[in-house]
């Protein structure tokens, strides 16, 4: 006779079985994506090589793209195709991420899943977006170091590498206060200590910024600090929410 298990514990291989589960159909979703992106390639790149035309044209710098090699233009093509499909493809691999992490796998997990992704996809590409809005004043900052009269020659793959780790790390700050709520209901973390800890929220936005901001520009900075900060005191304020609706829940009484 089967045993119950009414708290739906997985076993090891259960979970294994899980975790492959999701990675499989996380990789499917973005390696569909990425075709997509291997269409829109002409035009982001064109995008990209903006600033450095727009440099030339002001300064009178000579700034291009070089690409090195015989396969180094399929090597970026095929990087930002794989990161539009993860920047395209995000509501599904960060529902599968937090499918996987919930510790229950009941209807009232599903309805937070959904939730969790309903807010952290949005959160994600307007990081994401931020950091695009940005990204020709950091190049045109950077490349306006290079004296007159002389050619500023960047190696596409240095190039890419650079843009895609600005629009990561955007993207991932301006999820953390999703999380910050996901803590407060699970009940790992309370509205209360979340709001002691505002200093080091405050002084760890600003350090994220200046690490993501390569320029020193005060203007690029503060334009993730702000929203960081601002984010962190309304998942904060819905802690506080959450939390007085818990206290005025009857707690069951023991039976013994």
């Amino acid at each position: 006779m089967a045993k119950r298990n009414p708290e739906r514990r997985m076993s090891l291989g259960g979970h294994l079985r899980e975790l492959r589960s999701r990675l499989y159909w996380s990789a499917l979703f973005i390696a569909i994506a990425s075709v997509g992106g291997w269409f829109l390639f002409e035009p982001v790149f064109h995008v990209l090589q903006q600033p450095f035309k727009d440099l030339a044209a002001s300064n009178g710098i000579s700034a291009t793209i070089n690409f090195g090699s015989i396969t180094s233009s399929f090597d970026v093509r095929m990087q930002v195709s794989i990161f539009l499909g993860i920047i395209i493809a995000s509501p599904f691999w960060l529902y599968n991420l937090w499918a996987y992490i919930s510790p229950a796998l009941d209807r009232r997990t599903k309805r937070i899943s959904r939730t969790f992704v309903a807010i952290a996809s949005p959160l994600f590409l307007t990081g994401c977006y931020i950091a695009w809005v940005l990204i020709p004043t950091f190049v045109k900052s950077l490349l306006g170091f290079t004296p007159t009269d002389s050619s500023a020659i960047i190696s596409a793959n240095d190039y890419i590498l650079f843009i895609l780790r600005i629009l990561i790390v955007f993207g991932i700050a301006l999820v953390l206060p999703a999380v910050l709520v996901l803590l407060n209901y699970l009940g790992v973390m309370t509205a209360k200590s979340i709001l002691k800890g505002w200093r080091i929220a405050v002084f760890l936005s600003a350090l994220v910024s200046a690490i993501a901001t390569p320029v020193s520009d005060p203007m690029s900075m503060l334009l993730l600090a702000i929203p960081l900060i601002a984010l962190y005191f309304v998942a904060a304020g819905i802690s506080v929410l959450m939390d007085r609706r818990k206290s005025k829940k009857p707690v069951a009484p023991d039976v013994a």
